[in-house]
């Protein structure tokens, strides 16, 4: 392990306050793909194995792609259960970001093989609703649950753009996955918009025409979901 990411290992004692007080299954969320242009903003579930310890495992944004590719075998393979929701970009549009939000942590923890009891959740913003989350500032450095939740939803959207890479090049989407960088923003400049792109984001005022079109952007409706 690079000498950087030496003990800044998260642990398990939030999960722990959970458990002591007899609940027994608690899944840690994370999201990733919020401020993308392009692509599903992603949400990963993690129910933390109590038995089997693992090593190695940080926040997605402290490892390398090279790095998160390496455990995230290792990962799937300790967890109690994962799972991994997406809200795609048209729904992103349609819904607005925190309905979107709301739509994928539901879809991930749908598609658990368990029901968790409790969840943690990195941040202060509870989108999960139903009073069965814990906000924790900075939980994906600090719970192990939400950092693997992190790693895994990290990885599953990163790969799905290197495939969407294949069907749109020229935006270099599987380097920037679907962010903003300066080839992104001139492919978008000469060619337009692609039908993977959230296209009621302001961007697409300095988007080509020749693109998809521009769609008009939508408040969130927070109530719907």
């Amino acid at each position: 392990m690079r000498a950087a990411l030496r003990g800044k290992a998260p642990g398990l004692a939030a999960e722990k306050v959970f458990w002591d007080q007899g609940h027994e299954i608690v899944a840690g969320l994370d999201e990733v793909g919020k401020g993308a242009w392009a692509g599903p903003l992603t949400v990963g579930v993690v129910v933390a194995n109590r038995q089997k310890r693992i090593t190695g495992v940080r926040d997605s944004k402290m490892l390398t792609e090279t790095e998160r590719e390496a455990i995230i075998d290792r990962l799937t393979n300790w967890a109690t259960a994962w799972s991994v929701g997406h809200a795609s970009n048209d729904e992103c549009d349609a819904l607005g970001m925190a309905a979107a939000q709301r739509l994928a942590a539901r879809r991930a923890l749908d598609g658990l093989s368990v029901t968790p009891d409790r969840v943690l959740l990195d941040g202060n913003w509870d989108f999960v609703g139903g009073g069965i989350a814990q906000t924790i500032i900075k939980g994906d450095a600090t719970s192990l649950s939400i950092a693997a939740a992190s790693v895994i939803a990290k990885v599953t959207r990163d790969r799905l753009l290197r495939q969407v890479d294949t069907h749109w090049p020229g935006y270099n989407l599987a380097s920037n996955k679907g962010y903003p960088c300066p080839k992104h923003r001139a492919a978008l400049a000469q060619q337009g918009a692609t039908t993977y792109h959230r296209r009621s984001w302001s961007f697409m005022d300095q988007t080509a025409e020749t693109g998809e079109p521009r769609r008009p952007r939508f408040d969130d409706h927070p109530e719907l979901f």
